[in-house]
């Protein structure tokens, strides 16, 4: 007669097993995290599509805002668009662009301040008086309370305030130096100074893209913060529409 065997340890190998159980039970969950992984992964992605199509509205109407301010000097042409197109270009340059995602509304707005500036004195042909550069020289402060209180606007809003500041302390409207002036108000100062030159205007035609960097280079410390300027000068000749003024 053979001697019994061992029991089997309790549940070993048996149907239904505790063993077999949890692993049916870890397919299960594992299937349930990637179901739930795949919807939030696309629900992630929908909402950036979204997002995005916001940005793009939102963009479309502050442009169409910043036209309308364009519009009351017949001067300046696309000084707008391509003061955003060229100073979003600097900011990918210098690394901060997606430290400071609202500049380019800054960018289009820098202006919105000659709203309150009466249409004789946009308009006047000749120099301006002492009483009428006081007038102009609010537009800065009128266009920063325009954007100061939306939080999304923080960087537009001080590009607005800022962007006749020099590195110098000679600018206005608070005489800021150096860099109490915030970065993006610096570099744009630059890229509208760089456009103003380039482009035809009324009292003088426009200066070769050569003179211009070179009168950039002549204002770097004065006018312009120098290691901004350095950045920007190589960067000219890759600004879009740049080189067929050249």
């Amino acid at each position: 007669m053979s001697p019994p065997s061992d029991p089997a340890p309790a549940g070993a190998g048996a149907p239904g097993s505790d063993q077999e159980r949890l692993e049916a039970q870890l397919q299960v969950f594992a299937r349930e995290i990637g179901a739930m992984y795949r919807s939030q992964k696309a629900r992630a992605e929908q909402l950036e599509a979204a997002l995005g199509a916001l940005k793009t509205a939102y963009l479309e109407t502050i442009r169409s805002f910043a036209f309308v301010v364009e519009a009351k000097d017949a001067y300046t042409g696309m000084h707008l668009e391509r003061c955003r197109s060229y100073g979003v270009a600097l900011m990918e340059e210098l690394g901060v662009a997606d430290d400071h995602p609202d500049a380019e509304y800054g960018f289009l707005l820098h202006d919105a301040g000659k709203i309150g500036v009466p249409e004789r004195i946009l308009s006047k042909p000749g120099p301006l008086t002492a009483a009428e550069w006081r007038v102009m020289r609010a537009h800065p402060v009128i266009g920063y309370q325009m954007l100061e209180n939306i939080p999304f606007m923080t960087t537009a809003a001080e590009i607005v305030r800022c962007h006749h500041e020099m590195f110098d302390g000679s600018g206005y409207p608070e005489g800021l130096r150096g860099e109490q002036i915030p970065l993006p108000a610096r570099a744009f100062s630059i890229v509208d100074a760089f456009d103003a030159m380039t482009t035809d205007r009324p009292y003088r035609a426009a200066m070769p893209t050569e003179r211009a960097a070179a009168e950039l280079s002549r204002m770097a410390g004065t006018q312009f913060d120098p290691d901004v300027v350095a950045v920007f000068l190589p960067l000219i000749e890759r600004l879009p529409g740049v080189g067929a003024r050249a």
